[in-house]
């Protein structure tokens, strides 16, 4: 998986709805029918959504998961406001207008082929993405962290993998993962049976403390998710002294790099620079981004 130039693969698409599915805490899982988007779309990438018509400011959508033959993509987000609420009235057959894919993917090298997928809240769906990618490639062997502070769109079961320096206990599992042979575990601070209960970014660091030196030069993080699970993050990533690519979220207008509303600060070889999230990003180097702010 290589960078584009993601603007000359985005596209304007009257996309249908084919489903949509309500969870708890006000979760949906959205899926449409936007055969150009699905076939460029690749992990870490976004779309630009049109909730109503009559709304228009579009808003910004991580994509879990796509199938370019079939021509549709997919979507998990929460109501947060006005025109999430609005996406979520959206009925099978519907048309909505879909601007995408935008933003710079996530891009796994062969060097490390034991990735580590850390995804908070709504920024699970890029972790779904990138594991679909993975899963196809045989070089890798991911392993999937996923933490939510309300229940999960999902009914988590019981894994049936072992994950040699996991905590004895700690056996939830996501079932689509564990379904496409990969191993992941599930945290939060609610309680829920068989969670690491705590940050999902301080089961990765007990998991990281388990590894030989030999193991850790195999590893890279990817994440997503509120920008203090990615200071973590990054915090880990330099401990550790390991690669790590974070996808940023902020908020967005045009989605296309022309009101430079979404910047963001780097520290950069060459110095301090302020970078677009949806077309520089979202995806960056954990250790270039500047979260002092």
């Amino acid at each position: 998986m290589k960078p584009t130039n993601q603007r000359d693969s985005i596209f304007l698409e009257d996309a249908v709805v084919l489903e949509q599915h309500r969870y708890e805490a006000d979760q949906y899982i959205l899926r449409i029918r936007s055969p150009q988007c699905a076939k460029a779309a690749q992990p870490g990438s976004f779309a630009h959504i049109q909730c109503n018509p009559m709304l228009p400011l579009r808003r910004p959508l991580s994509i879990m998961r796509t199938d370019p033959n079939e021509g549709w993509v997919e979507f998990l987000y929460k109501i947060a406001g006005y025109g999430t609420r609005l996406l979520s009235e959206q009925k099978p057959g519907e048309t909505i207008s879909v601007l995408g894919p935008i933003g710079r993917p996530f891009v796994p090298t062969l060097k490390q082929r034991r990735p580590l997928l850390i995804g908070g809240g709504v920024g699970i769906p890029p972790m779904i993405f990138l594991s679909d990618y993975l899963r196809r490639q045989s070089a890798y062997q991911p392993l999937v962290l996923l933490g939510s502070e309300v229940p999960f769109p999902f009914r988590p079961r019981p894994s049936q993998f072992v994950i040699p320096g996991m905590q004895d206990g700690i056996i939830a599992a996501m079932p689509l993962l564990e379904d496409w042979g990969i191993a992941s575990r599930l945290a939060s601070l609610q309680g829920y049976p068989g969670h690491h209960e705590g940050y999902v970014t301080t089961l990765a660091h007990q998991w990281l403390q388990t590894l030989t030196n030999d193991a850790m030069t195999e590893v890279e993080i990817f994440a997503c998710g509120p920008h203090p699970m990615l200071a973590a993050v990054a915090e880990l990533a330099n401990e550790f002294s390991i690669p790590a690519q974070i996808s940023m979220e902020e908020y967005m207008a045009c989605g296309v790099g022309g009101c430079a509303g979404c910047t963001i600060r780097l520290n950069t070889s060459t110095g301090p620079a302020m970078k677009r999230v949806c077309v520089d990003g979202p995806v960056f180097n954990a250790k270039e981004v500047d979260f002092s702010n």
